[in-house]
């Protein structure tokens, strides 16, 4: 998500790094640059205005003026202003421990009821004992649905055959909640292709008669300034606690979430980041703010970690650290474990700098291709070469090649670079939970450094060419290498 305001923020924020020193001139072409790249985000036009407003003010003082790290403090008082312009938010959810009931509304097809299912399940991360509730009465497929969500996540789902007032449904309901074992209902009414007036009536009745404790405005990203402008009306209509934008994993754009909260003064409380039950995330403008600027979101990547990685496995490679060993194998381990956080090209937006890393090396990169011919190297090597990758030599190179499918300088590239990956491992065996989310960037990042170790094969012919200072780093890097090479030779 934000791929495409994180790109033209950074561009605009790398044009000014060149300057020795900030004037009020190339200031104010850096914002005009700030302002296209949010305009292309689909920003709303006052929300931009405002924004770049702000940011001037700050920029142009002398905060900016007189500091040794103009370019810093830029990017410094951008971040700043993304937050506020997307902040604050309550995350508390104000329910009761008597019983509480969250009313889900929404236009069709913007993913209410799946929202519905995943709030449930985040309810029960928390200790509350969710039912969902089929309200949607006009689309046909809507308690079919529900009703096997809500058998995915453990949840009962109320259902009504042959209803025809979602009113009498959800009363209904209420009153089934202790037989059932449920402390909160969530109500999944219905939508409709647009906004209109029979809709907004049949809400506003249940709105009314079932008063619910929390009531949710359930948007679709990339509909762009279509979301605001409904989730305006719904506002008008409704009096809303807050806004859950779903789909942001496919809206590469992200003009939704900068405008809403302004536009409407609702805060957005979720986002859905995919099609699965766990695909809810609390709404951070904070970490929101840090992925857009490319800094990554190291707090969310630890949450994620600490969800879906085998935390008995992680025990076990954390002792094994501790003694000095880490193989090839291990290796192996520690990436199948990261792709089990989500789809690679949306982990690495967590990590902090991998974002920029990946954009310098060329959009073509597949980064999920990238890691599987990876795993495929290591996987044909035996065991004995993946506890010694030492041993192996031009013989050993060419028939783990033929196994992986790779060329044998591949497979010596990937030799060579996990010595250095070894000993971050091994000398950050000592850290807690987010010292290993730490240690994983660095790996990562020492992995991807060079485009011909793990991405070889998997740009298009348009490949970036290096730099001048890419490749005169990447020279010394190599001469490094096999000076010393040379010394363990003369050693033995």
């Amino acid at each position: 998500m934000f791929e495409k305001l994180q790109a033209g923020l950074y561009e605009a924020i790398r044009t000014l790094a060149g300057q020795g020193k900030l004037t009020e001139s190339n200031m104010r072409e850096g914002l005009r640059l700030v302002q296209q790249a949010l305009l292309e985000a689909d920003v709303s036009l006052p929300v931009v205005k405002a924004f770049i407003e702000k940011v001037s003010q700050e920029a142009l003082g002398e905060r900016v003026m007189r500091s040794l790290r103009p370019t810093q403090q830029l990017l410094t008082i951008v971040y700043e202003q993304l937050v506020a312009l997307m902040g604050p938010v309550d995350h508390d959810l104000h329910l009761k421990p008597s019983g509480s009931t969250i009313m889900l509304c929404g236009l069709q097809g913007s993913g209410k009821t799946t929202t519905a299912a995943k709030l449930g399940r985040y309810l029960q991360q928390r200790g509350y004992k969710p039912m969902l509730v089929a309200a949607d009465l006009q689309r046909p497929a809507a308690i079919e649905q529900l009703q096997i969500l809500g058998e995915k996540i453990g949840a009962p789902v109320y259902v009504e055959k042959g209803a025809t007032d979602p009113l009498v449904v959800c009363r209904n309901a209420l009153r089934q909640m202790p037989a059932l074992g449920a402390n909160v209902a969530i109500l999944d009414t219905a939508g409709r292709l647009h906004v209109d007036q029979a809709l907004m009536n049949q809400l506003a009745a249940i709105d009314r008669l079932i008063q619910p404790d929390q009531v949710y405005l359930v948007v679709d990203a990339m509909t762009g300034q279509d979301a605001v402008n409904s989730a305006r009306a719904f506002h008008e209509a409704l009096t809303l606690n807050g806004v859950i934008l779903t789909k942001l994993d496919g809206d590469a754009r992200g003009g939704a979430a900068l405008s809403v909260k302004y536009v409407t003064g609702v805060p957005i409380k979720f986002i859905g980041t995919g099609e699965g039950t766990d695909a809810l995330e609390e709404f951070h403008p904070e970490r929101i703010a840090s992925r857009i600027l490319g800094q990554g979101d190291l707090m969310t990547l630890i949450e994620q970690a600490r969800q879906k990685i085998d935390q008995e496995e992680a025990l076990r490679q954390q002792e094994r650290l501790q003694k000095g060993e880490f193989t090839l194998e291990d290796f192996r381990r520690l990436l199948e474990q990261t792709t089990r956080l989500g789809p690679l090209n949306q982990v690495i937006q967590l990590v902090p700098g991998m974002s920029q890393l990946l954009q310098d090396m060329g959009d073509e990169v597949d980064t999920d291709r990238a890691f599987r011919r990876l795993c495929g190297i290591i996987d044909s090597m035996t065991p004995e070469e993946r506890r010694k990758p030492e041993i192996i030599d031009l013989s050993r190179r060419r028939r783990i090649a033929a196994g992986a499918g790779v060329k044998p300088q591949e497979v010596a590239e990937l030799v060579r670079l996990f010595e250095p990956i070894s000993q971050i491992m091994r000398e950050m065996a000592s850290q807690g939970l987010r010292g290993r989310m730490q240690m994983m960037y660095q790996l990562m990042t020492q992995a991807a450094k060079d485009p011909g170790v793990i991405f070889r094969g998997v740009k298009g012919s348009t490949g970036k060419r290096l730099r001048p200072e890419e490749k005169a780093k990447l020279r010394k890097l190599r001469e490094k290498e096999l000076k010393r090479r040379r010394k363990e030779k003369r050693g033995r």
